[in-house]
């Protein structure tokens, strides 16, 4: 371990392996509240300046639940603002997560519902439990997914089966999860931890910048154009053919052993730069 962080309802640890984990530390349902929302953001603004962190592993503490939603109980002191203190920040934290230029990996054990859900469609993959449940129960309470779900499970399920879960609430089980594209894997029992993080171990071993250029590549494919993807996937191409990995991806292949990429990822900022060159 280089780095952790500890605070009130969410860790941060940064592995020697350039995997951090983040946990959501207020067992046992980890409930989302103002001020884990709060944390969330300004701990996903941290990782994404900080160029150690090649893939970010999120998790909740305890075995009970990754998150059961939203606090309930915080409803009644933020109805009559809600969009401002509290849906615009989740919306805010649920985006930024969604666009750390790192692959991000959700490890969910137990219940997974509501803003939890949300959390976890906002990551690139989603290792699970087999006991888990994940489930939308918004409607049940006359409102609905109003921090990414009614727009990001359609994308990750297809309409229809989202539209079926969104208006019913009813919660799935980790098989249908699979079955139907929400999950990406389900791990032995009690292991979604430990299998995330051996996921995550080998993507931080890859090449941290067309790891980057994928993430980026293939969301933003969701809105583009063909034209428009085309272009952007050749100016992409010309970055990672005159990036720091290929020499040692080359080498690899033709010494017939496993690469070695040590360079580290670009941060914003190095970004633009890069961008404003080119």
């Amino acid at each position: 371990m280089t780095g952790a962080e500890n605070a009130a309802e969410l860790t941060l640890e940064v592995r020697d392996d350039g995997v951090a984990v983040l946990t959501l530390s207020n067992p046992p349902l980890n409930l989302i509240t103002l001020e884990l929302t709060r944390r969330l953001l300004a701990a996903t603004t941290h990782i994404a300046q900080d160029a150690r962190v090649r893939v970010l592993v999120i998790t909740g503490a305890g075995d009970r639940a990754f998150c059961a939603g939203a606090d309930v109980t915080e409803f009644a002191d933020v109805r009559s603002e809600v969009v401002e203190r509290k849906l615009r920040r989740e919306n805010e934290a649920m985006d930024a997560v969604e666009a750390l230029p790192i692959p991000t990996i959700a490890a969910i054990g137990g219940v997974c519902l509501g803003g939890g859900a949300e959390l976890a469609l906002a990551c690139d993959l989603r290792i699970v439990d087999p006991k888990t449940v994940i489930g939308f129960p918004e409607v049940g309470l006359g409102v609905f997914p109003g921090s990414g779900g009614v727009f990001r499970l359609p994308k990750t399920v297809g309409l229809g089966r989202a539209l079926d879960l969104l208006y019913t609430g009813r919660r799935v089980d980790a098989a249908e999860a699979l079955q139907i594209g929400l999950i990406t894997e389900i791990a032995e029992p009690g292991a979604a931890l430990t299998r995330a993080l051996e996921r995550a171990a080998e993507l931080a071993s890859g090449p941290a910048l067309a790891l980057q250029l994928i993430k980026a590549g293939a969301r933003a494919a969701l809105t583009q154009t063909t034209a428009q993807a085309v272009s952007a996937s050749l100016a992409d191409s010309a970055r990672v053919f005159t990036g720091p990995d290929i020499e040692e991806g080359i080498a690899a292949f033709t010494q017939k052993r496993a690469a070695h990429f040590t360079a580290p990822r670009e941060i914003a900022a190095q970004a633009a730069e890069t961008e404003g060159r080119s």
